[in-house]
């Protein structure tokens, strides 16, 4: 009988040791996995209240204590630590991405770290599962490439829940055919939609897709059935992105030969908000910072982007909403020629000069960019009122898929991300554990040490 395609797939994932791993693929996976723990930590101090409601919430759900909560100070069953790091992992938008696009730490991540804790995995069997379940997705996405980003369904629910699947599925050692029950129950857990970008939900979606990951993870090694082919007789690619974007095959043609997570790679977010956004951003700091630009000079702004959806919120709900506004990057990089975490607070958002140059601001779809996120680029022009033009374009990105960030850069991202959330030595403490993970028996004192934080 014919391997279907979903056995073939699990079957990669199921006979991947910790030894067939290229380094650079393990050098990635400590990368992601440090980049994911600092922004879970800032994301407990999300300025509109998202970590501590997530927090307080995870906590009135009761549990098991087998798994720590980021920033909570308690443990709590295994599902109920995956949705809340998951949701605290993605909270400022700061968790890295990549092409196509996808954010893969933040549903991914949470389950592996809850399984691993619970069970007293090695730091080695930790990276090995981080590695796969990039990979799935990576693939997921590959095969689905056609679909337009924007689109109704938002990657971590869908994607994120199949990568919560394999590195749940791998540290619990699951089966190959356990594993394709895996895969076919998270396929009735997966959707989320795009609706919800803008919103508390949003950072949501990738606590859904941890927690649905590692249940269908879960259950399936208790014996429960679902579909045994969900990607290939069962369609899941075609029912969320359209047959015409897809090509199933392309899950194991080619599985980590290299591993996506090095090529393409991954992206490091130098700002929290989306990535559609950055180039943007970026732009308007350089315009200003080389200009000396100040709010009283700037007469209008027009911007020209690449076709993209989600981007076009010339007057942002909220400095939360703020994070999906190409309009709102583009004027907080031109006043304050910086932005960070506190761009998107209320208080920002409603601020005069704020205000009054969201009103001057226009943006354009230029079709002639490239749709492909490596390839494009954006343009920002500040019309002065004394009659001048300046301009800047932007399409290489710091910390673009394929030119990760030094790590010093690196280093210091985690490092202010856990300024005033955990001490000093904590925070080096950290680095230290994750930088060396190969060589440890279990992560269990890294995630004490993640479970204090803020707690003091």
């Amino acid at each position: 009988m014919t391997e279907s395609l979903t056995r073939k797939f699990a079957e990669k994932l199921t006979t991947t040791r910790v030894d067939d791993l290229p380094p650079d693929a393990i050098e990635v996976a400590r990368q992601v996995l440090l980049d994911a723990l600092g922004v879970s930590v800032a994301g407990v101090a999300e300025p509109s209240g998202l970590g501590r409601i997530t927090i307080d919430y995870t906590a009135s759900l009761g549990g098991k204590a087998d798994a720590s909560v980021i920033g909570g100070g308690f443990k709590t069953s295994v599902p109920n630590a995956a949705y809340a790091n998951g949701t605290l992992c993605h909270a400022l938008d700061y968790d890295n991405t990549w092409w196509p696009r996808n954010h893969p730490a933040s549903p991914s991540l949470p389950a592996i770290l809850a399984v691993a804790e619970r069970d007293g995995a090695s730091g080695a069997e930790v990276l090995r599962a981080i590695v796969l379940a990039f990979e799935v997705q990576g693939r997921i996405r590959l095969a689905s490439q056609g679909a337009i980003s924007g689109g109704p369904f938002h990657h971590p629910g869908v994607s994120g829940a199949m990568g919560a699947v394999a590195g749940a599925g791998v540290l619990l050692g699951l089966s190959a055919a356990q594993l394709c029950m895996a895969f076919g129950n998270a396929g009735s857990r997966a959707g989320t939609v795009t609706a919800n970008h803008g919103t508390m939900t949003k950072p949501s979606h990738s606590g859904i897709g941890a927690r649905m990951g590692v249940e269908a993870a879960l259950l399936a090694a208790r014996g429960f059935t679902a579909s045994d082919d969900i990607f290939g007789a069962g369609e899941l690619l075609q029912t969320f992105y359209g047959a015409v974007n897809c090509d199933p095959g392309l899950l194991v043609a080619g599985f980590g030969a290299p591993y996506r997570m090095v090529t393409p790679g991954v992206a490091f977010k130098q700002y929290p908000a989306k990535y559609s956004c950055h180039r943007g951003i970026e732009a308007a700091i350089t315009l200003s910072g080389k200009h000396g630009l100040l709010a009283k000079d700037i007469d209008r702004v027009e911007v020209e982007y690449p076709p993209t959806k989600l981007v076009d919120r010339p007057r942002p709900r909220s400095g939360l909403d703020g994070k999906f506004s190409l309009q709102y990057g583009v004027a907080a990089g031109l006043l304050d020629r910086r932005v960070g975490i506190d761009t998107f607070v209320d208080s920002r958002r409603f601020a005069p000069d704020m205000v009054d140059l969201l009103d001057r601001i226009t943006i354009a779809e230029d079709p002639s960019i490239p749709r492909d996120f490596a390839d494009a680029w954006i343009v920002v022009r500040v019309r002065t009122h004394d009659g001048q033009v300046l301009e800047e374009r932007c399409a290489d990105l710091k910390g673009r898929a394929g030119h990760p960030p030094a790590r010093e850069d690196r280093l210091r991202k985690f490092r202010d991300c856990v300024a005033d959330m955990m001490p000093d030595a904590d925070a080096e403490k950290c680095i230290r554990t994750v930088e060396n993970l190969a060589g440890q028996r279990t992560i269990r004192p890294l995630m004490t040490l993640l479970r204090n934080a803020a707690t003091g």
